[in-house]
């Protein structure tokens, strides 16, 4: 079996927009959900191949939905180490996809939101295309080089992550940065505006957090 070019994994959080995130799905996306995400699958008539966690957040009759459907159920002790969505990461780097997307991972617990942010950082991901999405806002990191892809007027806050981000340029957002130090204690890169349909982020050293959003 190929394996798949992307893995979407549904969690249980706030999804702002389903209409446009529908919008962003693929037909041949490996769909995971993570515990309650199964409720947002379910609300855009899709099933998933993989259900995964502690399986709290949903009814014993949504697992057998699940389960009837093709899903292949993976159900974890309450007390664990670990977040529902990390271990559907952990099963979605398995997959050999090259781009993961996490779906309905902001907003809601602060606590929560921080940690599937913080999953970004893993060693894993490195070389991979793995963002946060939840239909209005896209979140990833930036290494070395990104293209932005979205339309003039939406939001770009640009945000130093575990570390100042050195040589930070910028082309086609409102207030250019060429070539700038950021640092986690300023908000110097926050709230810029896309000029154009695309824009690039370019830095030498260090990790960028990348919040994009659109207009409504």
């Amino acid at each position: 079996m190929l394996s798949p070019k992307r893995t979407v994994i549904f969690v249980n959080g706030r999804l702002r927009s389903p209409k446009r995130l529908a919008a962003l799905l693929r037909p041949d996306d490996w769909l995971i959900a993570a515990d309650g995400g199964l409720r947002h699958l379910r609300r855009l008539g899709l099933a998933p191949r993989l259900l995964i966690g502690d399986l709290d957040s949903v009814t014993e009759v949504e697992v057998r939905w699940a389960a009837e459907n093709g899903a292949e159920v993976r159900r974890y002790p309450r007390e664990k180490d670990a977040t529902d969505l990390e271990l559907a990461l952990a099963a979605a780097l398995q997959t050999g996809s090259h781009a993961i997307l996490l779906v309905a991972a902001l907003g809601g617990r602060l606590d929560q939101t921080l940690g599937n942010l913080g999953l970004l950082l893993r060693p894993e991901l490195a070389g991979l295309d793995a963002r946060l999405e939840d239909g209005r806002e896209e979140v990833f990191l930036i290494r070395e080089r990104a293209e932005i892809h979205g339309r003039q007027g939406d939001i770009v806050s640009l945000l130093p992550w575990n570390g100042p981000a050195e040589g930070v340029s910028t082309q086609a957002l409102r207030y250019p940065l060429r070539g700038e130090t950021l640092y986690p204690d300023s908000t110097r890169g926050i709230s810029n505006e896309m000029q154009g349909d695309t824009a690039d982020v370019w830095l030498r050293a260090g990790i960028l957090l990348c919040i994009h959003t659109r207009k409504r």
